[in-house]
């Protein structure tokens, strides 16, 4: 993440909490989570030291929208870099309907069923159900521009000393 991005990030978002109150710019205009209107899944850590995971529940009361919360093991870094060969890793998962009401955290945490493994392919499947249907992104480097290709990625230069 560039410097200036992570710092409005962590300011603005973070410290200042901006986008849940309502005063997050984008293009000059302030924005809020109540103006999102596509699904969202969001994913907290169970020993998240920078976003306790109750802290991350509140999405449910800031967003009129679908909200797909799970709750994973670990950290703020392993629980989220956990991929699909973490076989040691344990989730729970719930979605909430735009229509239903309110759950408080641990109601939610007694509710939603505890499942074994990563949480990636998980959320693959949300993404796959609220997707359409896969494009094939046009070609793309310079044998599409009509160039010659010189060398494979990542290119001869990088070995250069």
């Amino acid at each position: 993440m560039p410097y200036q991005m992570h710092s409005e990030y962590l300011r603005d978002l973070f410290l200042n909490n901006d986008l849940a109150e309502g005063r997050f710019k984008v293009r000059d205009r302030p924005v809020a989570l109540s103006d999102i209107r596509t699904p969202i899944f969001a994913v907290g850590t169970e020993r998240d030291h920078v976003a306790p995971w109750r802290s991350a529940f509140k999405i449910h009361l800031l967003a009129d929208t679908d909200v797909t919360f799970l709750l994973t093991t670990g950290g703020h870094n392993a629980g989220i870099v956990s991929g699909p060969d973490r076989h040691d890793r344990k989730y729970r998962i719930l979605p909430k309907r735009a229509w239903d009401r309110y759950r408080d955290p641990d109601a939610w945490f007694a509710r939603a069923r505890q499942k074994d493994g990563s949480w990636w392919p998980e959320w693959v499947a949300w993404l796959e159900a609220w997707s359409g249907t896969p494009v094939t992104p046009p070609a793309m480097g310079a044998s599409a521009a009509g160039y010659p290709v010189l060398d494979d990625a990542p290119g001869t230069y990088v070995l250069e000393r």
